[in-house]
């Protein structure tokens, strides 16, 4: 025998009783029926916008808000209008563009030999390994580790005096190296950390990437007779595209924010400023000596708004270039 199930917006009045009163106790059911029915999407998702709005979008507006008065940490009940006069401040400050330099540069040469790495392994974690679940378990361990510890390890390691990889580069013949103090070597010691952190983290995204490429495409290019190398090259790649991108835009906002790293590379006082002679400061370090250090919010406010400003247009010219990239593609 054959059943139906009633639509969700439609109303059964139930069996038995009569006339206006039963009627009346219908036509308000059906009503609060099709009112649960379209209210119940929102109240659902209420708590997300509640909690966004409260933690993201009001600190977002009340630092822009900042950024447009003078605003001592000693009076934080005192302001003053100024206008644009805080972001005059900061772009006529050399140290700004000094931070916006070394953040780009360690962005630069943290990011790419990070991702290249990270589709390495997951291409080799792709195929068949024994005990398989505790290889991708091993290289997301770096991430699961806090920056603080890693930057602490890794400042042991990068020592002038005593530090692991001088100790090795003596077999080797070098001289000590001063990782800190120099303006290209304490670059490359923040990227290392960065590198050591994420690589994992953004093999396990294109591992998940290349799970979902149908094989399909690989056997016809198996009966073609290409390579492993080759389809990796013409199959892989092109299937990744979106993943890599949303990467290279994932590990361009973190790059942006890059703090504890620089910080603790040497730790103390040179660690605040990015160096002696601010050779890895970063715009986060930046935005830290004017706002708690010196205590002057306004610039500090404006700091963080150029921050966001670089971040959409990089995210703009990702945009921009990944959709010329599917162009060319189609």
């Amino acid at each position: 025998m054959a059943t139906t199930t009633p639509a969700r917006g439609a109303y059964t009045p139930p069996p038995g009783g009569s006339g206006a009163a039963s009627s009346g106790r219908g036509t308000w059911r059906s009503r609060l029926w099709r009112f649960d029915d379209k209210a119940s999407p929102y109240a659902y998702i209420a708590p997300f916008f509640l909690i966004f709005g409260a933690f993201g979008l009001y600190p977002l507006l009340y630092t822009g808000w900042i950024a447009l008065h003078r605003v001592e940490m000693t009076g934080l009940d005192q302001s003053e209008w100024v206008g644009l006069d805080n972001f005059a401040r900061i772009l006529q400050d050399a140290e700004f563009w000094t931070a916006v330099f070394n953040t780009f540069v360690i962005g630069v040469i943290s990011t790419v030999p990070q991702l290249l790495v990270a589709l390495g392994l997951a291409h080799l974690l792709n195929y068949k390994l024994r005990a398989s679940t505790f290889w991708r378990t091993v290289i997301l361990t770096p991430y699961a580790t806090s920056v603080a510890t890693a930057a602490l390890v890794f400042a042991l390691v990068f020592r002038a005096d005593g530090g692991i990889l001088n100790w090795v580069l003596h077999f080797f013949g070098a001289g000590d190296i001063d990782w800190g103090e120099g303006t290209w070597t304490s670059k490359i010691a923040i990227s290392v950390i960065v590198i050591w952190r994420w690589t994992g983290y953004n093999a396990l995204i294109y591992l998940a990437a290349m799970q979902a490429v149908p094989t399909d495409l690989y056997e016809a290019a198996s009966i073609d007779g290409a390579s492993r190398w080759q389809q990796f090259r013409k199959v892989t790649i092109p299937s990744l595209r979106p993943t890599i991108l949303f990467t290279i835009v994932i590990s361009t906002i973190g790059s942006m924010q890059l703090f504890g790293e620089p910080l603790l590379l040497q730790g103390g006082t040179l660690g605040s400023i990015g160096g002696s002679e601010h050779q890895y400061e970063t715009l986060s370090i930046y935005l830290f000596n004017y706002g708690w250090k010196l205590g002057h919010l306004g610039p500090a406010a404006a700091v963080a708004w150029a921050m966001l400003v670089l971040l959409l247009l990089i995210a703009l010219i990702n945009w921009i270039v990944g959709r010329f990239v599917r162009k060319n593609a189609a």
